[in-house]
């Protein structure tokens, strides 16, 4: 499990990060994600020990990544944006070095390395030089330094980044593959990478957590698409009357009828729809549609967004 409490990072005035705090039970895959520069980056190198935050603290299965921080990274694995790899070495000799730094013992390295390569399925490029490998199997190769040591956590930083749809599409397999023994966090900045392989999404704006949810409930949406006949002045008053109703939007004329939104009071929207449908034929009105909203990690995002530039507009003003 992964308890980031109050992370806080400085840089002099500027802070990178400011007071961020979740937890990852064990057999997650979340996705950390967030514009360029939002401070995932940062977020990561202090999950793993390679940056001290300024305040708060990280606790890697119980042990304290400050006052712990071998006994924290030894259950780590750690794919960096930029891998350091030495590219005069060949593939097995790197990831045979990499098992030597990770204290792996010498007789159990033949069948660590083996199941990293089959893992990665680097078989064909073992004996290769690593400067003769695409950009894809070089990811391959810092995957497979991340998981030699067999680690209860792997944290990979934009790990598609500059690769080809085919080797995105690789990378993803290899992701939910490595989700099957371990918790893995990817960061990233793109929507797509998220929904394809995550359970959850931790998005960071700015610095600061603005979401932080399954996508199973964040597709749920919390509210009523409502088509109908009914008038506003006749729709609005009957529904607000129901006790799980919070308030109405009206949403963009369809074909036929009045479309709402309808806001709900944390009661799951399946719950409230019954009462919605009796409340309308109650009165005579045609139901053309009633259905929860579906929202998707792009909607959301733009929500973020847009509450941000209102923010600076009122700052501005």
């Amino acid at each position: 499990m992964i308890v980031a409490k109050d992370l806080t990072r400085k840089y002099g005035t500027f802070t990178a990060v400011e007071n961020v705090s979740f937890e990852i039970p064990d057999g997650q895959i979340v996705g950390l994600l967030g514009h360029n520069g939002a401070g995932k980056t940062t977020i990561m190198k202090m999950l793993t020990g390679f940056l001290e935050p300024t305040s708060g603290s990280v606790l890697i299965d119980g042990h304290d990544v400050e006052s712990d921080r071998h006994a924290a990274q030894a259950l780590i694995g750690y794919l960096p944006e930029n891998c350091p790899l030495y590219p005069e070495m060949a593939v097995i000799d790197f990831l045979d070095y990499a098992a030597e730094l990770r204290g792996v013992p010498v007789e159990e390295r033949p069948q660590r390395l083996r199941a990293a390569i089959a893992a990665t399925e680097l078989g064909e490029k073992a004996t290769d030089p690593i400067s003769s490998l695409s950009r894809g199997f070089r990811q391959r190769v810092g995957v497979a330094q991340a998981i030699l040591h067999q680690p209860k956590i792997i944290i990979l930083d934009e790990p598609t980044n500059g690769l080809d749809p085919s080797q995105i599409k690789q990378m993803r397999t290899l992701i939910k593959r490595l989700a099957q023994n371990a918790t893995v966090m990817i960061s990233t900045h793109i929507l797509q990478e998220v929904q394809a392989v995550a359970d959850r999404v931790i998005v960071i704006h700015r610095g600061k957590l603005a979401l932080d949810s399954t996508l199973t409930d964040l597709r749920k949406g919390g509210r009523l698409r409502l088509v109908t006949n009914g008038a506003p002045d006749v729709v609005e008053p009957l529904l607000t009357s129901i006790e799980a109703v919070h308030g109405l939007e009206r949403l963009a004329v369809p074909s036929q009828g009045h479309a709402y939104g309808i806001k709900l009071n944390g009661d799951a929207p399946e719950a409230v729809a019954p009462n919605v449908a009796r409340a309308l034929l109650g009165k005579g009105l045609d139901l053309y549609a009633l259905a929860p909203e579906q929202r998707d990690l792009e909607t959301v995002f733009a929500e973020i967004t847009a509450a941000d530039h209102a923010h600076e507009g009122v700052a501005n003003v």
